[in-house]
C-alpha cells in the first residue's frame, strides 16, 4: 500500500442550493455551492476553487454583468434623491458636483462585490461554469516588424 501524504479531497457538491440561498451566500462572499469556503481572493478576483468543497470558481466569467447591475441599482436608488434635492433646495451646480459623484462612487464600490457574488451564484445555477467551450488557450497574434509593412 503506497504512502499518501495528501488528505483525501471531498467530492464537489452536486446538488444546487435554492436560488435565494445561493444568492445570499454569494452576497456574503461565500461559495455559492457549499456556503463554507471563500468566493473572493482580494476585492473582485474569484478564488480558483472553493477551499471546502473544491468547486471550480476561478473559470466563471461574470465580465460586465456585475458593473451593469450595480450601476442600474445605484442609479435607481440615488437619482430620485438628486431630483428631490434639486426641486426642494435648488443648490448651485458645484454642490451637486461635490456630493453626488462621491455618493454614486461610494455606493457602487460597496455594492459591486456582493452583486458580483450573486451574479456568480446565478451563473453557477444556470450551469455557466466557464467550461462550456472546452479548454481555452490564448493565441497571440504574430509579431509585426517594420519589414512586414
Amino acid at each position: 500500500m503506497p504512502w499518501d501524504t495528501e488528505p483525501p479531497r471531498p467530492e464537489p457538491v452536486t446538488a444546487s442550493p435554492p436560488l435565494r440561498e445561493a444568492f445570499l451566500r454569494g452576497a456574503k462572499g461565500l461559495c455559492p455551492a457549499c456556503g463554507q469556503g471563500k468566493l473572493f481572493q482580494g476585492y473582485l478576483r474569484l478564488v480558483d476553487e472553493c477551499s471546502h468543497c473544491h468547486t471550480e470558481l476561478g473559470r466563471i466569467r461574470a465580465d460586465d454583468a456585475p458593473p451593469y447591475f450595480t450601476i442600474l441599482i445605484v442609479g435607481h436608488v440615488l437619482v430620485p434623491f438628486v431630483f428631490m434635492a434639486e426641486r426642494a433646495w435648488h443648490p448651485p451646480m458645484w454642490v451637486h458636483m461635490a456630493i453626488w459623484p462621491a455618493l454614486f462612487g461610494g455606493l457602487s464600490a460597496l455594492l459591486l462585490r456582493p452583486i458580483k457574488g450573486m451574479t456568480v451564484a446565478w451563473m453557477m445555477r444556470l450551469g455557466l461554469t466557464g467550461t462550456e467551450q472546452g479548454e481555452q488557450t490564448a493565441v497571440m497574434p504574430p509579431r509585426r516588424t517594420p519589414r512586414d509593412v
